[in-house]
């Protein structure tokens, strides 16, 4: 299943996200760091969902208290949940 998670205090707009049984099957940022995020899209792919959590939450960008991983992570916990 597709979803879109809207992102709050990053550079990219929103996130869409493909899941399947816990697993996320896809990642795609649209607005930001185009390269970094079509990487952190690609290094996701396969992970399940818990383990993307577990890696991503937390992580700042500068003086920002969230970054595009970090929303990520924000994104699938809501999923989750």
């Amino acid at each position: 299943m597709t979803y879109t998670y809207t992102t709050k205090g990053v550079c990219s707009r929103s996130i869409n996200i493909e899941i399947e049984d816990g697993i996320v099957l896809g990642a795609e940022f649209v607005g930001g760091c185009n390269g970094n995020l079509k990487g952190i899209g690609s290094l996701v792919k396969g992970m399940k969902v818990e383990d993307v959590i577990n890696k991503l939450e937390g992580i700042k960008c500068g003086f920002k208290s969230t970054s595009c991983p970090d929303q990520l992570a924000q994104a699938l916990k809501q999923l989750k949940d």
